[in-house]
């Protein structure tokens, strides 16, 4: 469907999704020789991440099914839990809230969930801390910032106590835009191209600052480097030099 690989040590990770045990793979990434592959889901829009959960180093993945920990050196199923998306939408990667919680959203699915992994003996055990409808991610993925998670539940930004589910503020109609976090600041760009600066403070929302970057409906993700915001739709992409001068 769609993702990003990811490189781990000596492998690259991919995630054609599919039957066979090959639905995520790993090869080597200088010779492109198969190392391993495994499970049987759908694909979603979501890519692979490098995480450690209960002391274990793994590879955490949403597929249209499930969220999943799977063993870097050889993709052996660690846990497992369903998630659901309808049309295979499960579009919001997975955020890791410390050494043994991990948040799911998604508002094609079961809105959000705070999952706890344990190691329990030689097996591991997961379970659902809360469940609930307060942080439902659509094209976009939620960020943490001092123990906050941020993000926009279907068009609406809101911030969320992750270990408890609490709404703690919402506001701001944004559209299915996307967000990045930014020394203590949310840099939005909303679904129409225009870019916004927020507080990333769980007191209110506070919005600082708009103006428009591109025209038309922008779903793209903004990246910053070296002081340069840069922003793009499939129709035109905008630089913007940001910061104090």
């Amino acid at each position: 469907m769609s993702g990003s690989p990811l490189i781990v040590d000596d492998k690259v990770i991919v995630t054609p999704g599919g039957t066979s045990g090959k639905s995520i793979v790993a090869y080597e990434r200088l010779t492109g020789e198969p190392v391993w592959h495994s499970l049987n889901d759908r694909a979603g829009y979501t890519s692979p991440i490098l995480a450690t959960l209960a002391g274990q180093r793994q590879i955490v993945w949403i597929s249209a099914e499930r969220a999943v920990g799977l063993a870097v050196e050889d993709g052996t199923l660690l846990w497992e839990f369903p998630f659901p998306a309808q049309m295979d939408m499960n579009c919001s990667q997975p955020v890791i809230i410390d050494d043994s919680n991990v948040l799911l959203s998604s508002s094609q699915g079961p809105g959000a969930a705070l999952l706890e992994i344990k190691k329990d003996g030689d097996r591991y055990a997961v379970r659902s801390v809360w469940q609930n409808n307060r942080m439902k991610n659509k094209f976009n993925s939620s960020v943490l910032h001092q123990g906050y998670v941020y993000g926009l539940d279907e068009a609406i930004l809101a911030c969320i106590d992750p270990k408890t589910g609490e709404l703690k503020w919402k506001g701001g109609r944004y559209g299915y835009g996307q967000l990045l976090l930014a020394g203590g600041y949310l840099v939005v760009l909303t679904e129409e191209g225009e870019l916004v600066l927020v507080r990333a403070t769980p007191d209110a929302h506070q919005e600082l600052a708009r103006f428009p970057a591109v025209e038309g409906r922008t779903w793209n993700i903004p990246a910053i480097d070296n002081g340069l915001l840069l922003v793009r739709n499939a129709s035109e992409m905008a630089c913007f030099r940001i910061g104090k001068q």
